[in-house]
């Protein structure tokens, strides 16, 4: 059986990716509000409260968290390009989909997210492979190259997504 927490598996980084890997995980990165957004258009209030697996967020969390997310990726993607291996900021993701604003209706993220990602893929689609190379320094994971943090990003996004889908497969919605 699949594990409900991880229904397209795990990250996985081998240091060697070529630039059809990297060109593919950018497509990735730049649909996702578009998925996301037909994913979730038309599910009532009660549905986007359902939690993708027991002791799981609800859609509308998930939404919120992923603008979270990606909000804090950018910031660490600018960093990383403007400034010499700076040390990022975790953040505790489980307290931010506590927050009030993880109960906003769901068009709240979903525009935030279509609006990141059209800076976040100019960006990222500008970027030299000296650039793609250089990376900044997390304090529980090291060192994370801009071009690993594609990577992990179209992951996480996808992840996600795959949340909502696989929920809404198996409630048959």
């Amino acid at each position: 059986m699949t594990d409900l927490r991880y229904p397209i598996g795990q990250f996985t980084w081998n240091d060697e990716y070529p630039e059809d890997v990297i060109a593919s995980w950018l497509d990735d990165i730049e649909q996702l509000p578009t998925q996301l957004h037909q994913a979730v258009i038309d599910l009532t209030d009660e549905q986007l409260n359902t939690p993708y697996r027991e002791g799981g967020w609800t859609i509308r969390q998930v939404v919120h968290h992923v603008a979270d997310s990606h909000l804090n990726a950018y910031t660490r993607f600018k960093l990383a390009v403007t400034e010499v291996r700076p040390v990022i900021k975790p953040y505790a993701e489980d307290k931010w989909a506590e927050t009030p604003d993880s109960f906003l209706p769901v068009d709240v993220s979903l525009q935030l997210l279509a609006s990141l990602h059209l800076r976040l893929i100019q960006l990222l689609r500008s970027l030299s492979q000296d650039q793609l190379d250089r990376a900044f320094l997390h304090p529980e994971s090291g060192e994370v190259t801009l071009k690993r943090n594609i990577g992990i990003y179209a992951w996480h996004g996808k992840h996600h997504l795959a949340h909502i889908t696989s929920l809404k497969k198996r409630l048959g919605w």
